[in-house]
């Protein structure tokens, strides 16, 4: 098992996105986390599909996209286009979690599965053998 360090990109000065990813790929820090949030699973807002394909071209870092949206199966697509190279779906954010991996195996990117901390760790047992990474 192994565990990576993965700022996420809500911490960073926007105005200043290609500087301060240089200052953390320098650093050795292989991933950087993308909180994306669609104000309805959760209730924040975030960004979205263009700030990644944007941010991807400053950065040779892993993107892991965690997806705080409501059927992320929608966007499995769009998100790989995008630059993201792990794509992170919350279990109790879709109706068919194994049709969520298996979409976002097919777009070639590796799978996140996520629970909220009140959802039992019993709920995401059935996929654990077909996922990448598990975040809590």
């Amino acid at each position: 098992m192994a565990i990576y360090l993965s700022p996420s990109m809500l911490s960073i000065d926007f105005t200043k996105v290609g500087e301060q990813l240089a200052i953390v790929e320098q650093a050795g820090v292989p991933y950087i986390h993308l909180d994306v949030m669609d104000g309805v699973f959760v209730p924040n807002i975030s960004f979205g599909i263009p700030v990644i394909k944007g941010i991807r071209k400053a950065s040779n870092m892993v993107f892991d996209a965690h997806l705080m949206i409501v059927d992320p199966e929608r966007y499995v697509e769009q998100f790989r286009d995008a630059g993201a190279d792990i794509i992170n779906f919350h279990v109790e954010a879709t109706k068919d979690p194994a049709g969520c991996i298996a979409k976002i195996k097919e777009s070639g990117a590796k799978v996140g599965i996520t629970i909220k901390p009140k959802t039992p760790v019993e709920t995401i047992k059935p996929y654990l053998k077909d996922v990448d990474m598990v975040l809590v």
